[in-house]
């Protein structure tokens, strides 16, 4: 199973470059069968740029998190902080193998009348495509 994630540009480019191994979330998915993720990069890009398996899924109180992951955050502590803030646990996704694709693709092609996430969303079996 997959999982679409929007990511604001910065932390794309993060996250392809290699300097962010972690993906942090507030809240992670229900469903115990996710394997991947596609990453949607939000406005101006407004494209599926990627795909990474998950290596492993950390939950802890956001200080020890930080303290597990802070050498591949590809973020400052304060933006952790910020993020985090009020939330008595954190979510950080680790991002194993990456596909970067050589041509983004329109979310639409994917998933009809589509509507970027504010966390995440699933990805429909039928709308699967062989990315990995």
């Amino acid at each position: 199973m997959r999982v679409l994630l929007s990511i604001r540009p910065i932390h794309v480019e993060n996250i392809l470059s290699g300097r962010k191994i972690f993906e942090f979330r507030r809240k992670i998915f229900t469903r115990r069968d996710v394997e991947s993720v596609l990453i949607y990069c939000t406005m101006p890009i407004g494209q599926l740029v990627a795909e990474f398996k998950i290596s492993e899924i950390l939950e802890d109180e956001p200080d020890r998190l930080w303290e597990r992951t802070a050498s591949g955050s590809g973020i400052s502590k304060g933006y952790f902080d910020a993020y985090f803030e009020g939330r008595d646990r954190a979510y950080a996704l680790g991002i194993g193998a990456l596909k970067i694709f050589e041509t983004p693709i329109a979310p639409n092609e994917l998933i009809p009348d589509f509507t970027p996430p504010q966390s995440y969303c699933y990805v429909p079996r039928e709308r699967q495509l062989a990315l990995f």
